[in-house]
């Protein structure tokens, strides 16, 4: 079995990941894609806006009646920061004999050296990199990557958070059951003065 593996803060969950999420299913075969949606990101610890448990929700949301893909929760359950090693961890603890596909944005590839226990990372998933906004993904890095090509849409998270903040519509830029849970909770009031332009 091919399992993908997607994590992220999903802050709020956009089209575009779940683009991103199509074109490497059907890139890669795999038989289904884990979303796996981040408590305390190591790299974002004072950015994330809404809570996580809300996270959850609009990412269970978002992809609600697609048997390609599935949430896992396992880094809400657990304490601490959400370490990607420990989440493959887990992952192969629990799905043994499953070849594991770790997703990661273009961007984030040149910072993996960064991260917590890289060559572990590596050692436990196959890395899978995909184009992020301008960032295209670095042929060169330093371990064995697999590139490939997704549809580029212009859709950032912190875009869809500056529109709410602005008052402007977010209808078509995230599944209409997010745009629900963001207008219930009243989520991404406070005005955005920073964040990548996703291009």
């Amino acid at each position: 079995m091919r399992i993908g593996v997607f994590g992220g803060t999903f802050d709020p969950p956009h089209h575009g990941h779940l683009i991103v999420a199509a074109d490497v299913h059907a890139a890669l075969a795999l038989d289904r894609v884990l979303l796996v949606p981040a408590a305390v990101p190591p790299h974002k610890r004072e950015t994330v806006k809404a809570p996580a448990g809300t996270r959850l929700e609009m990412v269970r949301a978002a992809v609600a009646g697609d048997p390609r893909f599935e949430v896992d929760d396992l880094e809400l359950r657990r304490p601490g920061p959400s370490y990607t090693v420990d989440t493959l961890r887990t992952l192969r603890d629990r799905l043994p004999g499953v070849e594991l596909f770790f997703m990661v944005g273009a961007d984030n590839l040149r910072e993996l050296a960064t991260w917590h226990e890289p060559e572990e990372i590596v050692r436990l998933a196959r890395l899978v990199a995909v184009p992020r906004g301008c960032d295209d993904v670095d042929t060169d890095a330093p371990f064995p990557v697999l590139s490939v090509p997704v549809t580029r849409v212009g859709i950032s998270a912190t875009d869809v958070r500056r529109r709410v903040a602005a008052g402007q519509s977010i209808r078509y830029l995230v599944p209409d059951a997010v745009r629900e849970i963001v207008a219930r909770e009243g989520l991404y009031r406070e005005p955005v003065h920073s964040g990548k332009n996703p291009c």
